[in-house]
């Protein structure tokens, strides 16, 4: 055992031993550790692993010997009739005294990174007993299914998706498609747990910051509907408005990023001179007053329904399909009309079908010029639906920049 290590095992057991006394100090009973104790199954469980490194013999004895310490430290307990609810009647007290034992092993076999997350890991779920217990209390059954269904789409069903063309019609593989639907499901799931629970006010400006990283387009519908009731004023929710399409171009050029980092890098002037321009337009539409919140922002629809994951991966491949048959059989103008059109409806499945070559080898300019055009064309939905649930006056200056904003996009386009 070389010093450093003899030195991060003392250290870390000390450590933790520390918080273990902490958290058990108002107990009225000893509990079976802190920082003598741990210290001493730390140097325990490093001694008999060094006794015997290959079949670790020693090692899994001393294991057993600790649990029938454990053990009958808890049924003289039990027997007394210690009341359930009292702390650390559960696992903890075990469980705590099992990772001080491991640590050694753990700090001389592992990187000192290692040792040192696994103990400082050990000291915050210890502490935050009465957070997390909470916050389970508190977290909707729904939001747990929910995460589930993230880790289905992640670990399960992208590894197992292969990663060749199955068709000629189309260079994308199966496993761009599903990975194109993880990276938009990310966004747009790390969005809305922010917006639903660290922004628990729900303010006009998170709304609009964190609803234009989300959707744009679902947030210009919610924002609409709330200017339509009053409970915000009139200024505010325009700005909002033109604030969410702003950050809407950041948001592709993130998205582009992650999987043609060229062609982001060529878009990202005209992106963030639109998102530059939104940011202005934003301020002159709330220049003529203060936004005085009187209530709550609506919340958008969890973003991780597996029917909407499954809708996003069949417009992928059908948007990539279609825009390998126009190039071949119209070619620039066709890819620009197909852009056109797909603005009207959800942009994501285009934009990234672009990025992993779903245009059957078309050009960069032309991919450049297509994502902006979609993208103005996005804008114009946008306007047509602030009017349709603000109403035409009261949504004009809203209206008015989207389209300003709409009409600066296709003219970069037909510049490229």
């Amino acid at each position: 055992m070389v010093p450093e290590n003899l030195a991060l095992v003392l250290g870390l057991s000390f450590f933790f031993g520390l918080a273990f006394e902490e958290f058990y100090v108002r107990s009225p009973k000893k509990r079976p550790g802190g920082v003598r104790t741990f210290p001493l199954l730390a140097l325990s469980g490093a001694g008999l692993y060094l006794l015997d490194p290959v079949h670790v013999a020693a090692f899994c004895a001393g294991l057993i010997v600790l649990g029938a310490w454990l053990y009958a430290y808890y049924h003289a307990r039990w027997s007394e009739g210690v009341p359930a609810t009292e702390p650390g009647g559960g696992l903890i007290i075990p469980v705590c005294n099992l990772i001080a034992y491991l640590l050694g092993p753990i700090a001389l076999t592992q990187p000192h990174w290692v040792a040192v997350s696994f103990a400082v890991s050990a000291v915050l779920l210890l502490g935050a007993r009465e957070s997390l217990h909470s916050l389970a209390q508190k977290l909707p059954a729904e939001e747990i299914m929910t995460a589930g269904k993230f880790l289905v789409l992640t670990g399960i069903v992208l590894p197992l998706l292969p990663n060749h063309p199955v068709t000629k019609l189309s260079s994308i593989t199966p496993h761009q498609v599903w990975l194109a639907v993880v990276v938009v499901s990310t966004l747009s799931y790390a969005s809305y747990i922010i917006r639903r629970y660290v922004s628990p006010e729900k303010g006009l400006l998170a709304a609009s910051i964190l609803g234009g990283l989300y959707s744009s387009t679902a947030t210009t519908v919610v924002l609409s509907k709330e200017g339509r009731e009053g409970a915000f004023s009139r200024q505010g929710i325009l700005s909002g408005i033109v604030l969410a399409t702003s950050l809407m171009y950041l948001r592709l050029c993130v998205v582009v990023a992650i999987f043609n980092l060229d062609l982001a890098m060529a878009l990202s002037p005209y992106m963030v001179g639109l998102f530059l321009a939104g940011l202005m337009l934003a301020w002159v539409c709330s220049r003529n007053g203060v936004n005085q919140e009187e209530g709550a922002i609506a919340m958008q629809t969890n973003p991780l329904e597996l029917s909407a994951a499954l809708l996003f991966a069949f417009l992928f491949v059908v948007i990539s399909l279609a825009s390998t048959w126009v190039n071949g059989e119209f070619g620039q103008s066709g890819i620009y009309w197909l852009a056109s059109i797909v603005g009207v409806t959800d942009i994501d499945p285009f934009v990234l079908s672009l990025a992993q070559g779903g245009a059957g080898g078309a050009g960069q300019p032309l991919l450049e010029a297509a994502i902006l055009i979609a993208a103005s064309s996005n804008n114009i939905l946008k306007a047509a639906y602030a009017a349709m649930f603000m109403g035409v006056r009261a949504s004009l200056p809203a209206a008015a920049s989207l389209v300003l904003l709409s009409l600066a996009g296709i003219a970069l386009a037909f510049l490229i």
